[in-house]
């Protein structure tokens, strides 16, 4: 892991969370309400935030990304959540292009377009199993 000079720690890794996908991924109801679906979400990422997902040990950065009617859920401890002010996946993709340079960007997605979109960034892919678990 490199050493963040700014506060001579090590970078965490970013995990970018999208969020509209891996709510769809499984049919709980989340359509009744998409808020609230992602509000529990977000709330599961704590842990992830502190243990990591398969093949990426904790802790990470968690950035949840949610659109349309999950627009304006509030950033807890250990997640910050940002509002898609357009489409999530163009949103998602520049979240991975702007990671540091020497930071590892994982996307959680089964979207295989965005999958391609980010590794064009240098992120790779994990689908949303890596994360329903958690909490």
């Amino acid at each position: 892991m490199e050493t963040d000079p700014a506060s001579a720690g090590p970078v965490r890794p970013l995990l970018v969370v999208d969020g509209a996908n891996v709510v769809g991924s499984v049919p709980d109801g989340w359509w009744r309400d998409r808020r609230g679906a992602a509000e529990r979400l977000r709330d599961r990422l704590v842990r992830v935030a502190e243990e990591g997902v398969p093949g990426l040990g904790g802790p990470v950065d968690v950035v949840l990304v949610v659109e349309g009617a999950a627009r304006g859920v509030e950033p807890v401890a250990g997640v910050r959540v940002e509002s898609a002010p357009g489409n999530g996946d163009d949103h998602i993709v520049a979240v991975a292009a702007g990671a540091a340079p020497d930071q590892e960007c994982v996307v959680v997605t089964a979207d295989r377009e965005l999958r391609e979109r980010v590794a064009a960034h240098g992120a790779r892919s994990v689908g949303p199993r890596a994360v329903r678990g958690a909490g």
